[in-house]
Order: C-alpha cells, then structure tokens, then sequence
C-alpha cells in the first residue's frame, strides 16, 4: 500500500492546477502536492492518479512519489482563501499527495527536446489510460534534475465515470494529434513492443491494491472493493494489446 503521512501544515495553494492543488508539510518532514477528495471528481480522480501513476512506475516512466495523506478539517480554519478553505474543510480523512519537485520547470517543446523512444513510451502509456490532459496546451510535464517527469493524470479512465459502457469506452482509439509529444516523431511501435507484455493480469493487481479501500466503498454495482479494482484492471489489460495500433494523430520517427 501507499505510505500514509499527516498532513502538519498547509503551506499555500498551487493555482497551476484547476482543482487548486495545495502544498502541504507532513510528520514525516516532507513536502507533498496535496490533492483533495472534495475537488472536481472528488475520489475518482484520485483513484485515477493512484492507478496511473503507479502503472507508469512499474513501466519506467518517472512520476513522483505518491502517499496517502491523512487530513485534519482543522487545517483549513486559518486559510484566508475562501476557495482553499472550503477545500481542507470539505476533505477531512484521506487524501491524495505527491513529492513537491522543488526547482521543476514547466515542460516547454522548444526548449526541451524528446528523444523519439521516449516521447513514444509516453504517447503510449497515454494512450493507453486515454490521457486527455498531456496536450502542447498543458503539457502536464515537467522537466526535474535533466529529466522529464510525468504528473496530473486525474483525467484518465474516463470510463470509470460509466461503468456500463467501461468496455465500449475502453475500445476506442486515442487521438494523438494534440499531444504534448506529437512533434517528436514518438517511436510508439517500440515502446508497444516492450511495455505492452508488462501489462498483465499480475501487475495490474498489484497497481489497483495500492488504491485506498475508502475511495472504492459505495461505488453502485459493486458489492467490494476488490470487484472495483478488478474492474480498473480488465479495460487496461485488453487495451494494452492493441492500443499501438489505434494511436491516430502522429507520425513516427523514421
């Protein structure tokens, strides 16, 4: 599971983000992008950034560290931002953190070019989750100690939103044209090559048992939550066999 931290201090909002993010201090001393159970989708986006971001981990791709963050209500009582407060006091109990990458720079093309294997590990592993949110528009990239780094993938599994239609959803094709990598020549083919036999049943399971228990319960037409996380896995196991080949939108690199 997750290392669960207290959050201690709330440091300031981060307004990068449209679910305004906050920076906290936690008992273990470190220092964690706090993302709230009471924001925008609430529990799922964060379910989303638990399943994506270690299932990129175990593919090779960079994310930072993520824990569990339990959160006292208290916190917020001394916030002068309104929209902070109303935040903390609405997400007592668990939340979602990740390291703060201090000194991190915004992804910009330009000035940070991509080799084309690992621009099309990215596309992939994209498309793979149906990753909406990695455009030249927010990147959702940044770029620590010489490295790129992946983060903000709340707006992926857009089929947990409809889980009747999870398998029709998972079936569609991922349009790369507006990728933050597209202009890389991403060598999608390779990448499939080599990270699409890491995606099995096994390592799934593994990737869905770090999900918190309380951001599964309740969850209409599934009895535990186990039943949910094997639903999370199914799309991604039949996806990863074939996604490199419903990829739309770019030209590798020859």
């Amino acid at each position: 599971m997750l290392k669960e931290v207290i959050a201690t201090r709330y440091i300031t909002p981060l307004r990068e983000g449209g679910s305004l993010p906050g920076l906290i201090e936690a008992d273990d001393l470190g220092t964690y992008v706090l993302k709230f159970t009471g924001a925008g989708q609430g529990r799922k986006t964060l379910v989303a950034e638990v399943v994506c971001g270690e299932l990129a981990r175990r593919l090779g791709l960079r994310v930072p560290r993520l824990v569990t963050v339990a959160l006292d209500a208290v916190l917020g009582l001394g916030e002068p931002d309104e929209q902070a407060q109303e935040l903390l006091r609405s997400s007592g109990g668990t939340n979602l953190g990740m390291d703060f990458l201090s000194g991190a720079l915004g992804f910009d093309p330009l000035a940070f070019p991509v080799d084309a294997q690992e621009a099309g590990r990215i596309v992939w592993f994209d498309a793979l989750v149906n990753n909406v949110d990695r455009s030249w528009r927010n990147p959702n990239l940044l770029r620590w100690r010489g490295e790129l780094w992946l983060v903000d993938h709340g707006a992926t599994l857009i089929w947990h939103h409809n889980w009747p239609a999870a398998e029709a959803s998972a079936q569609r094709p991922y349009d790369a044209s507006d990728h933050a990598l597209a202009s890389f020549g991403p060598d999608v083919t390779t990448a499939a090559e080599r990270l699409a036999p890491l995606v099995t049943e096994e390592l799934l399971a593994e990737v869905t048992a770090e999900i918190p228990d309380v951001w599964l319960a309740g969850e209409p037409g599934f009895d535990t939550p186990d039943d949910l996380r094997r639903a999370y896995a199914r799309p991604l196991l039949a996806r990863a066999a074939v996604i490199h080949e419903r990829i739309h939108g770019i030209e590798e690199a020859e």
